[in-house]
């Protein structure tokens, strides 16, 4: 079932100014603002990072302290902090924002507080809140990139996304939800042979404008399409888009040669927000109206490829200033072609995870297990490694909230996913090794892929 998009625009409309997020106002001021100059695009961004710095000395007692150590409270007071005065602040990792949480948040924020969850793929789950700004913001800069390729708010979409192991009441309505406002989602945490073919006949008969999934994801239905012999006709289909993790030039490859449209990366974090997405022309052009982004290395020096380290101007509920996301990415000096005023990011190098494979044959991308470990208290850090199908390893860095509960639920979780004859290693430890190579991956599958899917990993 699919509406007009006339019809499914407006009951989106409706949703949003019922949740009271100004998704429209803030998607006509994305589509004004991405015009301006490089040089008032630095205006706007000072404007907004003064309103940011002065909720936070108003209200986050953590930041503060920070801005009054550095200086520069009086400047915070008279809306006088310009985009250099920025790095007088030191940074913020995910342990000063989880642990500091109660001397951070903005309770009485305008339009309230909503408490999230990362999906942890860094290893160390965060609990965290934000408002309704930032959740306008990302919803409004999704819509402004979609229009880059064609698509108009309420046109038949395909997510291929996460889904709990059973839908429950509120999980049904949100179903209802989505297709009335033409969005179509497929589990890609249930992802067997069988499955994958149910998924492309539903988005053959879909016919969507776009798709949108994680990167391995895509891929992974795109590899058995093609081992299937499958063809498919999408004759309204104009964009791929690929979020959650890196896009390797060879699954780009495979997804763009069996969706038969060019392939657009999303970069953005649960905790961050949504960064930076890319345009027709392959140009990763930054949120340059809601984030400001640093590339440092360790020591905090400006480098040309390292660590994202962000300050989002619309995280007022609670404020991620100077921020080391964990992700590497490559920074770019270059123009946006199409005359935007918005930043470029040359790449996106981020972390990657594995898929999991069940023993009864279903392919789930990381994060079926990674939501398990987000949710558990007392788990600041985590590695999976699955070794086979029925045996898997879970490396825990526990912090004062672990205890027999939290060990339940973390069995009981794993299970849910991976079956009630899977055994679960569970080892607690004081630090987590990295990779030989030195990076971190916090889901490793020994368990290959078969045949032609296995094309769809790097």
């Amino acid at each position: 079932m699919s509406v007009p998009a006339w019809l499914a625009r407006s009951i989106f409309r409706a949703q949003e100014a019922a949740m009271r997020r100004p998704t429209f106002a803030m998607l006509a001021e994305l589509e004004r603002t991405q015009w301006l100059s490089r040089d008032a695009m630095r205006g706007y961004q000072a404007d907004r990072l003064n309103v940011l710095l002065q909720g936070a000395l108003a209200h986050s007692p953590w930041h503060a302290e920070r801005l009054r150590a550095a200086g520069l409270a009086k400047a915070v007071s008279d809306g006088a902090v310009t985009l250099a005065d920025l790095v007088r602040l030191p940074t913020m990792n995910k342990r000063d924002a989880r642990d500091n949480v109660d001397r951070l948040v903005w309770r009485d924020v305008p339009g309230g507080v909503f408490k999230y969850t990362t999906g942890g793929s860094s290893g160390e789950p965060l609990i965290f809140y934000f408002g309704r700004s930032r959740q306008a913001a990302d919803a409004a800069g999704r819509l402004r990139a979609r229009r880059w390729w064609g698509v108009q708010p309420g046109e038949r979409e395909v997510y291929l996304w996460g889904a709990p192991v059973e839908l429950n009441r509120t999980d049904r309505i949100k179903t209802l939800r989505d297709r009335l406002v033409n969005q179509l989602l497929l589990n890609a945490f249930e992802m067997s042979p069988a499955r994958m073919d149910e998924y492309l006949d539903a988005i053959g008969d879909w016919n969507p404008k776009a798709i949108y999934g994680y990167a391995s994801s895509l891929a992974l239905l795109a590899a058995h399409a093609g081992s299937r012999g499958r063809r498919l006709r999408l004759p309204a289909l104009r964009v791929v888009s690929s979020t959650g993790e890196p896009l390797f030039p060879h699954q780009r490859e495979l997804i763009e040669r069996v969706f038969g449209v060019p392939v657009s990366v999303e970069y953005g974090a649960r905790d961050a927000g949504l960064m930076a997405l890319e345009s027709p022309d392959g140009t990763l052009l930054q949120m340059s109206e809601t984030h400001l982004i640093e590339v440092l290395d360790d020591a905090g020096n400006p480098v040309e490829e390292g660590e994202a380290v962000i300050t989002s101007l619309v995280s007022e509920a609670q404020p991620f200033i100077r921020y080391r996301t964990g992700d590497v990415v490559r920074r770019s000096l270059k123009a946006d072609p199409g005359g935007r005023g918005l930043d470029v990011l040359d790449a996106v190098v981020g972390r990657q995870t594995d898929f999991v494979v069940a023993a009864d044959g279903r392919i789930m991308h990381a994060l079926a297990l990674i939501y398990v470990l987000r949710a558990i208290p007392g788990v600041a850090q985590f590695k999976l490694i699955q070794h086979a199908v029925d045996r898997l390893e879970v490396q825990v860095v526990a912090d004062a909230h672990w205890n027999d509960h939290a060990r339940e639920a973390l069995f009981r979780g794993l299970h849910e996913r991976l079956g009630s004859t899977l055994s679960i290693d569970l080892k607690l430890l004081e630090a987590i090794a990295p990779e030989a190579s030195g990076k971190h991956r916090y889901v490793v599958s020994h368990v290959p892929l078969q045949d032609a899917l296995s094309q769809a990993v790097a």
